[in-house]
């Protein structure tokens, strides 16, 4: 008597990478692209009226430099797609094995992302006391950065450096906040985490402090992350023609809810659920595909090393040579990206 097939997952290996190429490329672009002066700056941390004014003004009359905006302005939300797919894996692998006692589960994810980080802040370091505008540590802040808890203190955006790397205190916050309140736990749990989270921020000040640093944390990236829960539990598979309609309509409201401050919150649902029909729609084009999921597969790498060759090269950009400063940049990221991933390869796992 034969077993039957197990039910495909919703998201591939392959397309999971893919999205990772996706989401890595934003936010590498957007990295370097909002550094550089008279470019639209984006509303991640906070909502910023005359962002979304600048942006449309470079709209209405774009210039040479508008791939530039537009990177900066929307390619943040590539960090929404990462904590989606983290969330999504997550349910993926403890759906079917147990996920062992909570402190060994803290303990090893602790431990994964400290490997990935300390790689690349050991590295960065060297770099910055060696280049112009080198930052001033305070003691810590260092030890806040090795124990990924950085996030939670004062003004975290002038304290974490490079900034990029904020993002590990939030996967952290996020890893041991899915184990000891989501796991195995009803739909309702997940629901209602994003619910608390959406109501702490609602009531921000739009561009006070106190959503600053709430963003920072795991209360701002909830949403996409409970979404990748529920969609690993409870997602069905569509038709070719259906996701692109929903990349489609997704890609209007991203648009549309960007311009307001109460829908803003909800454009990270509208990120991810875009981003899964495109990823659906490139994998029609294998060869185009296939260069996604070779970026997804170097994705870690790249963002641990990405902030050393901005820091180097960008200044090429700020004096003018924007798009030559802007290709260097991306040509040396994913070369260093190769070399950090072999090195990551002889770390041991924890």
């Amino acid at each position: 008597m034969t077993s039957p097939q197990a039910t495909p997952p919703l998201l591939s290996r392959a397309e999971c990478s893919a999205l990772r190429g996706l989401a890595i490329i934003a936010i590498v672009m957007h990295n370097y692209s909002h550094w550089l002066r008279h470019i639209v700056q984006e509303n991640e941390y906070q909502y910023f009226q005359h962002n979304v004014d600048w942006l449309s003004r470079v709209l209405v009359h774009p210039d040479g430099l508008l791939p530039v905006h537009i990177l900066s302005f929307f390619g943040h939300y590539g960090v929404p797609v990462f904590l989606f797919l983290s969330a999504y894996g997550l349910e993926q692998k403890y759906a079917v094995k147990e996920a062992g006692r909570p402190y060994d589960f803290v303990r090893t994810h602790f431990l994964k992302l400290f490997k990935m980080m300390i790689v690349g802040f050991v590295a960065f370091i060297l770099v910055d006391q060696i280049t112009p505008g080198a930052h001033h540590y305070a003691f810590m802040d260092v030890v806040a950065q090795l124990g990924m808890f950085n996030n939670l203190l004062p003004s975290p955006d002038k304290i974490i450096w490079p900034g990029p790397y904020w993002f590990f205190g939030l996967m952290l916050q996020l890893y041991i906040f899915y184990r000891f309140v989501i796991y195995r736990r009803p739909w309702t749990w997940t629901v209602g985490a994003i619910m608390v989270c959406w109501l702490l921020q609602v009531f921000c000040d739009s561009g006070g402090e106190t959503l600053n640093r709430l963003r920072y944390n795991m209360i701002g990236g909830m949403l996409p992350f409970g979404l990748g829960v529920l969609y690993s539990r409870y997602g069905r598979a569509l038709s070719n023609r259906a996701y692109d309609m929903m990349m489609v309509v997704s890609a209007l409201c991203i648009v549309f809810f960007s311009y307001n401050y109460q829908l803003w919150y909800f454009v990270p649902v509208f990120i991810c659920s875009f981003s899964i029909g495109l990823v659906k729609l490139l994998g029609r084009f294998p060869l185009i595909f296939n260069h996604f999921v070779w970026v997804g597969s170097i994705s870690a790498a790249l963002f641990i090393c990405h902030p050393l060759t901005r820091k180097i090269l960008i200044p090429i950009s700020r004096q003018g040579d924007i798009y030559t400063g802007l290709l260097l940049y991306v040509v040396a990221s994913i070369c260093m990206a190769w070399l950090f991933r072999e090195l990551l390869k002889r770390i041991p796992n924890p």
